[in-house]
């Protein structure tokens, strides 16, 4: 096992007389990729920044690598000084750094370089962030929330880049896959401590699982143990007495470790609340379209949403899901061209990924009031403020606490209790997983996929969509949207499928086409030969691809578990540069033997057809 280059040890931090962190740990070896793992307010982005130095804990040791180089992914990067962003992020680089990585950051992640700072959405001050932490490729990458803001093209890039990057990660995250596919160890911060767990995040959920079964276990084993000795004490025949005192000062420190255990935190109980069932028809949209200046958002597109379906809007950022097409179905801007009818009886509530109607100097409790006491109305009952902020965590000290005291997650479920408590049988949420811990995150994913109502939602978190929407509207054209949108049965995987199936069929269609022709145009002295079998050298092909595939398959396969060793490049950056100029190579010879089968394939298909045929 590789030393440690960065360690915290038993690490303690009291906010208010509340320990945060109290003996909390974390160790990162080279190459590691740790997801840090909590519920919202849990410390995890407080550890991390401790970690980094921005932080000092009240006690505890911490080990840093004289000759490591730490870069912290911050919520809210400081521009000051840079007319650009490019010169922001190059302002991240070392002395020894490639200045050609910013360029190629910048690029992959949406942005020119020339914009100015002070004019960046925060979707934009996130990915310049990302790209100067990332240039000087350190030996520790620290990532809070990296995929916030981000479009689903631009996370599968990022994870794509974090599991080839050598830099030793810890990452904070509600998104699902992103963990599953970027980590390989697991530390869960839960009550002030932490645990490490040496797999990635799918395996998580199930490990944590066994440990709160068995902390369960050991409470109830504690407390009959604490029974039987009450009973000796009663009713024991008396013994010596140092003895017997030994025995009752055994029985007050159980009796202390048991009224001290504090379990685990509760999960979010909660129901939308209930209103008067709309109409069968939600929304109707028949050939709408909206264009601004030369540029289409939305090309002529018709849909029908009925009560209880449940749609996901995805694409790139900038293809206009939130701010043109969601509007447009809801009724807040008017198309162009074609019209939109919404149902009967709809109680619409919006959950707005911005956040933007939150007042940070409101307090909880004057927020889910609105200020109209101490009582709200849930499902036509008249609930405390304090017991119903308790079904989503928030202690009954907190409803005199500013909302600007709060963490983002915790904003986000503020906003969720709100909007839950408010009768509504149309649902619009925009971005609703952002900030969201993992427990929180599966009691909305239960609210959505159980609510009688119906559902737009507008989501990059690919495993949430897959768990909850009926369908999936996507831009038809992802790589360069040109306003044309497809609605696809589903959710993100199955829409996935359905565009690899339907690429896959026109790849084949043109194939056969470019075979029927070239069979049309040969020449007229072999029409037979041309017409009845394979040539001797396309026969040859066709057998000895397979093979030829297979063998570049396992070459690719092992230059890709060298350039795994997180080592290697500055180890041997050479020896690195040569390895992915020969995978790149290979890769693209598997490509054009793949294809050249496919069409061989297709063409034996055809020919043997024709033989068989009338």
């Amino acid at each position: 096992m590789a030393p440690p280059i960065l360690k915290l040890d038993d690490i303690l931090l009291t906010f208010g007389g509340t320990p945060l962190l109290a003996g909390a740990g974390l160790q990162v070896e080279p190459g590691d990729r740790i997801c840090l793992v909590g519920r919202n307010g849990s410390g995890k982005s407080t550890l991390m920044k401790i970690a980094a130095g921005l932080a000092e804990p009240q006690s505890g040791e911490i080990f840093r690598h004289p000759s490591v180089t730490i870069r912290y992914l911050h919520q809210a990067p400081d521009f000051d000084g840079f007319d650009t962003v490019q010169a922001y992020a190059e302002a991240g680089l070392g002395p020894g750094d490639d200045p050609y990585r910013v360029a190629y950051l910048l690029q992959h992640l949406g942005l020119t370089g020339e914009e100015e700072p002070t004019r960046l959405s925060g979707g934009e001050a996130r990915r310049a962030a990302l790209a100067r932490v990332l240039a000087p490729e350190p030996d520790i990458l620290l990532l809070d929330e990296p995929t916030n803001h981000l479009d689903l093209p631009t996370i599968e890039w990022l994870e794509d880049e974090l599991v080839r990057s050598r830099s030793a990660l810890v990452l904070i995250s509600h998104d699902r896959r992103f963990l599953e596919k970027v980590s390989t160890a697991t530390v869960w911060l839960d009550r002030g401590q932490s645990r490490r767990l040496d797999r990635g995040f799918a395996h998580f959920e199930a490990w944590r699982d066994e440990v709160l079964e068995a902390e369960e276990l050991e409470q109830h084993k504690l407390g009959k143990a604490i029974e039987r000795e009450e009973h000796w004490l009663r009713y024991g025949v008396t013994a010596r007495r140092k003895r017997n005192m030994r025995r009752l000062g055994e029985l007050q420190d159980m009796r202390a470790r048991h009224r001290g255990h504090k379990g685990p935190q509760g999960t979010v109980q909660a129901t939308v609340a209930d209103a008067r069932e709309s109409g069968k028809l939600v929304i109707e949209a028949e050939k709408i379209t909206k264009a601004y200046g030369d540029r289409t958002i939305v090309a002529p597109f018709s849909i029908r949403v009925h009560r209880g379906d449940r749609i996901g809007l995805v694409g790139p950022n900038g293809a206009g899901k939130t701010t043109t097409l969601l509007k447009l179905l809801t009724g807040q801007l008017a198309p162009d061209t074609g019209s939109v009818k919404l149902g009967t009886n709809l109680e619409i509530a919006t959950l707005d990924q911005k956040r933007e109607e939150l007042n940070l100097d409101e307090t909880l409790a004057h927020y889910l009031t609105d200020g109209r006491g101490e009582t709200l109305l849930v499902n036509g009952e008249q609930r405390h403020v304090t017991g119903y902020m308790k079904e989503f965590l928030f202690q009954p000290e907190q409803a005199r606490t500013p909302i600007r005291d709060l963490s983002g997650g915790e904003r986000a479920r503020l906003m969720l209790a709100r909007i839950l408590a408010r009768p509504t049988n149309l649902l619009i949420l925009d971005e609703p997983t952002n900030d969201l811990d993992i427990e929180t995150l599966d009691l909305l994913q239960e609210i959505v996929a159980g609510f009688s109502g119906t559902v737009i939602l507008v989501s990059h978190d690919r495993d949430f969509l897959d768990r909850t929407v009926t369908s999936t509207i996507a831009p038809a054209n992802p790589e360069a949207p040109d306003g044309r949108w497809i609605e696809y049965a589903g959710g993100y995987s199955d829409m996935m499928a359905q565009r690899r199936g339907a690429l896959e069929e026109r790849r084949r269609s043109e194939k056969a086409e470019k075979a029927r022709s070239s069979g049309a145009s040969s020449s007229p002295s072999e029409p037979q030969k041309a017409k009845g079998k394979l040539s001797f050298k396309q026969k040859f092909a066709l057998e000895n691809l397979p093979k030829e595939i297979a063998r570049s398959e396992a070459e690719i396969a092992k230059r890709e578990e060298k350039m795994a060793d997180p080592d290697l490049f500055s180890r041997d950056p050479n020896g690195f540069a040569k390895l992915a100029a020969e995978l790149e190579k290979l890769r693209t010879d598997l490509t054009r033997m793949e294809e050249e089968w496919l069409e061989l394939e297709m063409l034996r298909e055809e020919l043997e057809g024709s033989a068989g045929g009338p």
